[in-house]
């Protein structure tokens, strides 16, 4: 048993420690001690009523969703049913790079994928007020070769390659993480999108060289949308896989390696039926759209991100960049959108120069048929099992979080148990050699948030094409002051 004098000098001595140390990207100015308070602010008491509205408890699981084009994060959060439901959407203060994944270091992409954040990717000492690590790059970005570091949410409102929030929204989010920690989530998923992936928008963005990789997490997308519970994510052959079991007879759960070729495994019947059925919907009004003269989205390079129109007005020439109101949205949700905005920051460039959704042209591309321009038919659900801090959030702060029971590198948010899968053995049809299951050992069971049946057959996911990244905010500290541990936890294993 660790006593709760260890615990506490173990926390304040990682809060030292960590003070001193000079980070990259979005923290390129350094971490000076902040004051552990922050860290510790208490729900607001509005967001704690509308959570007893929702039928929600302040400590169940929490996830994440961000869309670029849009301009907005969403937090849901699980209900007493055992579903997610949306809780607050917050507008975003400032984003950078462009439409697409981050590629390398330096790029000023902010990631777009699906992320796993742990207690040790929280920061209550970034010098943008508080802050979390997204853990970028994650196996399938290793897979690719894509680099950078420290790519963060974050306050303050100043993007280089981050997603930046205002200081007051930022306290808020990092409370509900917090909570959930301490209601027993391992880990909170961050999905991060470029846009809502709509009809609407795929249509738009039908030819944008990035159109492989965003059918890809399309479908996680679609995963936790008929389920409503955070898809399990895998990696293999260099593509997402959501929501994989074992088939039916196999003794051991698939092995998953993310540049390796895909093991056998099942989807469940309830799980691939649903999608299957929304995505043929999606695809037929994408085809719809596009017959109609849907304008086909311009390609620019050199975008420097946008801002939620909300935050428009107060910043000197005020343009949103490539925020856009979501399709079904209205500002008057996002009204009085909490928080000031520093007069550092830079607002993105004129619409003239960089605007995504301009005026339509010419395409250099011819306009791809509406059966291409859809989302592929087959889906398959994840949940993000390679959710390990990444590199430079090893070390002592992990260590720490798995002693207290809160950190580790598998995904185990709660989550209603899976029902058993009557699966069959699924085969990678376009690759036929990556239906032969692995012999490796079986990887350690996470908890599943959605019902698991009968597999389908899983569809290869196209190769995404390389995009922009960058890097960002300081590094992994532990997520509340020695106070919060001795209170919440009391004596620790």
């Amino acid at each position: 048993m660790i006593n709760r004098s260890l615990v506490r000098a173990l926390v304040t001595s990682a809060v030292l420690v960590g003070a001193g140390v000079l980070m990259a990207g979005c923290n390129s100015d350094g971490i000076s001690l902040a004051n552990n308070a922050k860290a510790n602010q208490p729900v607001p008491p509005k967001l704690i009523a509308d959570m007893t509205a929702k039928d929600m408890d302040l400590q169940s699981p929490i996830l994440v969703r961000l869309f670029k084009q849009e301009a907005e994060l969403e937090i849901w959060k699980q209900d007493r049913s055992g579903r997610f439901a949306l809780l607050k959407t917050y507008p975003i203060c400032r984003w950078s790079g462009d439409l697409g994944p981050k590629v390398r270091e330096g790029d000023r992409q902010a990631p777009e994928g699906f992320y796993s954040i742990s207690p040790a990717q929280m920061n209550p000492q970034s010098a943008y007020y508080l802050s979390f690590n997204t853990g970028y790059p994650n196996a399938f970005d290793k897979a690719l070769g894509r680099t950078g570091s420290q790519l963060m949410v974050h306050g303050d409102c100043s993007s280089r390659g981050c997603y930046a929030m205002t200081d007051e929204q930022i306290a808020e989010i990092y409370s509900l993480g917090r909570e959930s920690f301490f209601g027993g989530q391992k880990s909170f998923q961050l999905q991060a999108y470029p846009f809502k992936m709509t009809p609407a928008n795929m249509a738009k963005h039908r030819n944008n060289p990035h159109m492989p990789f965003w059918k890809m997490i399309k479908e996680g997308n679609d995963h936790f949308e008929v389920t409503r519970q955070e898809p399990k994510v895998d990696f293999c052959e260099k593509k997402y896989v959501f929501d994989a079991v074992k088939p039916p007879g196999a003794t051991k759960d698939p092995v998953f390696e993310a540049s390796s070729k895909c093991p056998a495994y099942a989807i469940s019947d309830e799980i691939a039926d649903a999608v299957r059925e929304k995505q043929a919907t999606d695809i037929a009004e994408t085809a719809r759209l596009i017959a109609k003269g849907t304008p086909v989205a311009r390609i620019n390079t050199g975008i420097d991100g946008g801002m939620h129109k909300v935050f428009a007005a107060r910043v000197p020439e005020g343009s949103t960049g490539l925020s856009e109101p979501g399709d079904g949205s209205s500002l008057s949700l996002m009204a009085r959108a909490p928080g000031t905005v520093p007069s550092h920051v830079n607002p993105p460039k004129a619409p003239s120069e960089n605007l995504l959704m301009g005026p339509p042209e010419r395409p250099k591309l011819a306009a791809a048929p509406a059966a291409a321009s859809a989302p592929a038919p087959d889906a398959a659900s994840t949940r993000v099992a390679n959710a390990a801090p990444t590199a430079q959030n090893d070390g002592f702060f992990s260590n720490l979080a798995r002693k207290v029971g809160l950190g580790g590198a598998a995904d185990a948010t709660a989550s209603t148990p899976p029902s058993k899968p009557r699966a069959t053995e699924t085969k990678q049809q376009p690759r036929p050699e990556a239906a032969a299951p692995k012999t490796t050992a079986a990887k350690p069971d996470v908890k599943h948030a959605a019902a698991s049946r009968p597999p389908l057959k899983p569809s290869v996911s196209d190769t995404p094409a390389p995009a922009a990244k960058d890097n960002q905010v300081a590094g992994s500290a532990p997520i509340v002051s020695s106070n919060s541990f001795d209170s919440r936890f009391g004596a620790v294993k």
